[in-house]
């Protein structure tokens, strides 16, 4: 290619690309140069020095890291001179490092370890007292040992650039330099175990991991997270079947590039919880009894018959949760329709499915991470997506600091929400009525210049403010604008006004219409047809089922829940609860068992979690991964698809002869490849259809609307039993009621003392904290936690005590 240049390394020559780092030619051209501070995704430091190179006519040894190719340049990695330089620098970062690697748990994959067998001496002449450093108290998460830190100053620059919280930083000079927080305190940011992985020395470390395994003992297994519909890729280490430990995969993951949650690389420490379902168990009698699987099964099969016969299949439903695989989500649908029920859906994060008729099969991205990247602007719509998917967070940080504006409405979101990218041109915090009201603002700015006809009379009513015509202009005038939707939109009473307001937008200004999906595997279940009126695949049926809001209303005698813990994965969880404890009937197929579950559940069947499963996965993109078992099964755990497949043989149902999970998923994707691929389609398309988008029900005197976020560390079965993740500041959100400084000055709330929360025949008094992050007229009430599992989505009257 014309635009390539040539340069000499250690006499081969190559053609490469201009300005390239040689660093990284080298790499590319498996040219070994040893580095601590360099890292591909971080800024430069050039501090180490251990990667010096010598370059024909340069007076001195180079760096490679800060050092850029240029025509004809002649580069040397193995001279005498590049020898001894490399040689010295060792010596130099030896000189106060302890020689404790037989206990130091990076032992066996240290760089600095690797670095000093292939480049150091095999003596020092340094002979005196090493330097003392105190170690930090990270929290649960972070084990320190400062006196093998070598400054290479990863984790700073990676809080600082990627992150977005320079928690870490390095104070002092020369020897006195150490790394600590500015503020005693522990580190927490939901990024933060990714220094785990950055730190090339034992001085920062897993704490939970902390002395349990040594590298060579363990075996490896690349599995998918289902946290979130980011569809991240992680590493699971397991010794002898026990897991140990999750890692980040190597450089370039197209979803998560090398990073991953904390989230993602704690929570697999609560597959051992006291809570893990071990053994099939029946209810007789009110009595609860462990048995065996063929008693279970039977037992399970004649209660599901038993409805039928009594009450008709329309009495039967299914619900499922966000966290498990295709394969298990279609047999659950075939079952259910197999026994004649449409009574399908896996939405308990969404109130509003008006526009089931006309919405898409679920609510994607639109388009892939690196196109999201490459937006100019992005309005951020009722989304905190640093507790929703924080490598989503991350990856609009990136967009940010390359020049891309931001603009929030925020509805609701924590009570500490903090961005991580830089000063956004517009955030303000609405109420969710008020949320639609500026979407239709913006939509009427636009309208001259739109196609759409269902709300033309609507938009012609609403009077514009400057704030909104300048986002409707920014819009417009912008290459390539996202519409970013997060939980606070997809769990609001008017989803279906939003949306159809969203797509008026885009089709006005050319921007995409992106959901942040909530849940791990929603595009799967959508996928697999766990949808009231869709079939496996994504057809329209002609007769539509019950959704789960439908059914809270429904004299439904039969619920089978699959990965689900009702009583926290829902928007409204009250209104399921009481749903349950009214049907006669109620199968779970669950890994964990809660203390709720014994009192309203029928049958206990425990199934393998996704570490422990195959099978394949869509994320918010659209794109299918196929995942093998990380670990082996726990105790007398079933993969779910195994467990349905025999309850439809003991049915006596045809279409369950299923042998593999392969043949569940070749079954799948012919129902796929048969559906029109807009069908599909996660967001692309224009709403055609007119519908009537519900009333919000607006709070009364007293009473304060309801927003109720899911807290990062409570999002699903694993999450919430893994004891590290519940410890420290963003696990504390989850406990906290909210309020607006405006309405606790209106309603003579004292801070400090608790408030009286009363909906209906519920009342509790509750400790409370104010939020500016909130909107005059809100409340923020999470979900996903036990002790406010007794409230609804509805409005909530608020007094002091």
């Amino acid at each position: 290619m014309s635009n390539l240049i040539n340069i000499e390394i250690d006499g081969i020559t190559m053609a490469v690309v201009p300005g390239s780092r040689l660093i990284d030619v080298a790499d590319e051209q498996g040219v070994t140069i040893p580095r601590f501070c360099y890292h591909s995704k971080l800024s430069l430091a050039a501090s180490c020095r251990m990667c010096l190179v010598e370059i024909e006519r340069a007076p001195k040894p180079m760096p490679a890291c800060s050092t850029t190719v240029t025509e004809g340049m002649k580069v040397y990695t193995r001279s005498p001179k590049v020898i001894a330089s490399q040689r010295s620098v060792m010596e130099f970062l030896l000189i106060n490092h302890p020689l404790d690697c037989p206990v130091c748990d990076q032992g066996g994959e240290c760089e600095l370890q690797e670095i000093a067998v292939g480049y150091g001496r095999d003596g020092s002449a340094y002979g005196e007292v090493k330097r003392q450093v105190v170690n930090p108290d990270l929290g649960a998460l972070i084990a320190t040992d400062m006196n093998r830190c070598i400054h290479c100053t990863r984790c700073v620059r990676f809080g600082d650039e990627i992150a977005g919280m320079m928690e870490l930083g390095a104070p002092g000079r020369g020897e006195h330099m150490h790394i600590s927080t500015f503020i005693q305190g522990s580190v927490e940011s939901e990024l933060s175990g990714n220094v785990i992985d950055l730190c090339p020395v034992g001085a920062l470390t897993s704490k939970p991991y902390r002395y349990r395994a040594r590298p060579w003992e363990l075996q490896s297994a690349t599995t998918i997270s289902l946290h979130d519909s980011l569809g991240t890729r992680i590493v699971v280490d397991s010794r002898r079947g026990e897991m140990m430990r999750v890692v980040a995969t190597e450089m370039n993951d197209p979803e998560s590039e090398c990073w991953i949650s904390d989230r993602d690389r704690f929570s697999s420490l609560a597959l051992s919880s006291e809570d893990r379902l071990v053994q099939p168990m029946i209810k007789v009698d009110g009595q609860w009894q462990s048995v065996d699987w063929d008693r279970a099964l039977t037992f399970a099969a004649e209660g599901l018959q038993k409805v039928i016969n009594n009450y008709g299949s329309d009495a039967l439903a299914a619900l499922a949760g966000l966290t498990q695989v295709n394969e298990e989500y279609y047999l659950l649908q075939k079952l259910l329709r197999s026994l004649g029920s449409n009574n399908l859906d896996h939405r308990l994060y969404q109130v509003d499915c008006n526009d089931d008729a006309t919405a898409p099969l679920y609510n994607g991205f639109g388009q892939s991470p690196r196109d999201l990247e490459r937006s100019d602007l992005f309005l951020v719509i009722g989304a905190d997506l640093r507790r929703e998917i924080p490598l989503l967070a991350q990856r609009l940080r990136s967009a940010a600091r390359h020049g891309a504006t931001v603009m929030s409405l925020n509805c609701g979101g924590t009570p500490e929400r903090r961005v991580t990218h830089p000063a956004a041109a517009l955030e303000i915090n609405l109420s969710p009525q008020a949320l639609v009201d500026e979407l239709l603002a913006i939509a009427a700015a636009l309208h001259p210049s739109t196609t759409a006809k269902t709300l033309t009379k609507q938009l012609a009513a609403v009077t514009v403010n400057e704030r909104q015509q300048q986002i409707a202009t920014a819009l417009k005038n912008a290459n390539h604008a996202t519409l970013l939707l997060g939980a606070g939109a997809q769990s609001h009473s008017q989803l279906s006004l939003i949306r159809q307001l969203c797509h008026v937008i885009a089709a006005a200004t050319g921007a995409v219409v992106s959901f942040a999906t909530i849940g791990g595997n929603a595009a799967g279940a959508a996928l697999a047809g766990v949808l009231p009126h869709r079939k496996a695949g994504g057809e329209r049926l002609e007769r539509s089922g019950l959704d789960w809001q439908q059914m809270l209303a429904a004299p439904l005698k039969g619920v089978v829940l699959l990965g689900l813990e009702p009583e926290l994965d829902s928007v409204d969880a009250a209104s399921l609860m009481r749903l349950l404890k009214a049907s006669e009937f109620n199968l779970l197929l669950t890994p964990f068992a809660s203390p709720a579950m014994y009192d309203y559940g029928d049958v206990l069947l425990p199934i393998a979690t996704w570490f422990e499963s195959a099978g394949s996965t869509m994320n918010g993109y659209g794109e299918w991964h196929q995942i093998s078992p990380a670990l082996p099964l726990y105790g007398a755990a079933r993969p779910a698809w195994k467990i349905l497949r025999v309850l439809g043989n003991l049915l006596n149902l045809s279409g369950f002869s299923q042998m593999s999970i392969e043949d569940c998923r070749r079954e799948l994707q012919a129902a796929s490849a048969v559906t029109p691929a807009a069908v599909r389609s996660g967001c692309d398309g224009e709403m055609s259809a007119a519908y009537d988008a519900p009333s919000a029900v607006l709070p009364a005197a007293g009473e304060l609307q309801r927003i109720a976020a899911l807290p990062l560390y409570q999002s699903d079965m694993l999450v919430r039993r893994s004891a590290v993740l519940q410890q420290g500041a963003i696990a504390a959100e989850a406990q906290q009621v909210a309020i607006a400084p405006s309405d606790a000055e209106a309603l003579n709330l004292v801070v400090g003392r608790a408030v009286e929360l009363s909906q209906g025949s519920v009342t509790a008094q509750l400790p409370w904290q104010l939020s500016r992050n909130l909107a005059a007229g809100t409340i923020y009430l999470p979900t996903g936690v036990a002790a406010l599992a007794q409230f609804d989505h509805g409005n909530i009257a608020v007094r002091g005590v």
